[in-house]
């Protein structure tokens, strides 16, 4: 299926999805919104793909969000202008659709898969929503991490004043949301945003997809329980984090995995895991 925003490619067990509109920055247009939580759900229902790698084209990763996207009801499919315009429901519309976009994010972070984002030059905006909701995030040399909402007169509201602080410092989080500015990626690599900073896109893009190859040999049902403790450890206390890893390994800790992965290594060969079943289709 062509794609007006991404190309993907699933091969090896990684799915890699690359924003493909370079001469326009890759900015987030209308069609952006509803077909990355579309991409992600297909790749998670579908459960052959292990991993994940989102990347871009062209010299900027994304400027985020297009201006079209504040217009005639956020210019998504089926939000056009409201009917009234009376003030409680359009300002409840406008709520509405503010979740909407928020959903094209956390469908990253509810994937099965993890997420790896590969970030060259700008990461602007609603661009630093989508890579604070991935799993792990690397850098070119020449990246920069700009929250641009303050410098246009708003508050983020996608996703980045909720992740940034779990992911950084909490005060360099804020002098960011709060001045506007460029992080460059040296400095992104040193608070912990990024894992790992390359002198170029290829080089950063082979590491990544090696890691992404990596992490598809392991088990994926073991894989998608430590992508979902590790979630719910950020959003909870520890107590409550041991409660749940203890329910979760009640239902999902099967010896067949422990036991192919010793297998393997007796036998001196990689581990044959089973795909993750495809999700369970409405009824």
């Amino acid at each position: 299926m062509g794609y007006c925003c991404f190309d993907v490619e699933i091969s090896d067990k990684v799915a890699h999805l690359r924003l493909n509109r370079p001469d326009e920055l890759n900015t987030m247009v209308p069609a952006f919104w509803s077909e990355l939580p579309q991409i992600v759900r297909e790749i998670d229902d579908d459960g052959s793909a292990r991993v994940i790698v989102l990347s871009s084209t062209g010299k900027h990763f994304s400027a985020g969000m297009d201006l079209s996207v504040f217009t005639g009801g956020a210019g998504l499919p089926g939000n056009e202008e409201p009917r009234t315009t009376e003030m409680g429901r359009t300002r409840a519309r406008l709520r509405q659709t503010a979740l909407l976009l928020q959903e094209s994010f956390n469908a990253l972070e509810k994937a099965r898969q993890p997420v790896l984002a590969a970030v060259q030059g700008g990461c602007v905006g609603g661009a630093v929503d989508m890579v604070t909701a991935c799993d792990c995030r690397y850098a070119t040399a020449d990246a920069f991490f700009v929250v641009q909402e303050i410098n246009i007169g708003m508050t983020a509201d996608v996703g980045t004043l909720q992740r940034l602080p779990k992911l950084i410092p909490e005060g360099v989080a804020r002098e960011l949301a709060y001045t506007g500015r460029r992080m460059p990626a040296a400095r992104a690599k040193e608070v912990g945003l990024v894992n790992e900073v390359f002198d170029t896109q290829e080089a950063m893009l082979e590491a990544v997809m090696e890691i992404a190859r990596e992490i598809a040999a392991k088990s994926p049902l073991a894989i998608w329980g430590t992508k979902e403790m590790v979630n719910y450890a950020r959003d909870h206390s520890v107590a409550d984090g041991l409660n749940y890893i203890a329910t979760w390994q009640t239902g999902m800790f099967q010896p067949a995995d422990m036991m192919e992965s010793f297998a393997a290594k007796s036998e001196k060969r990689d581990p044959r895991f089973d795909d993750l079943l495809p999700n369970p289709k409405s009824f």
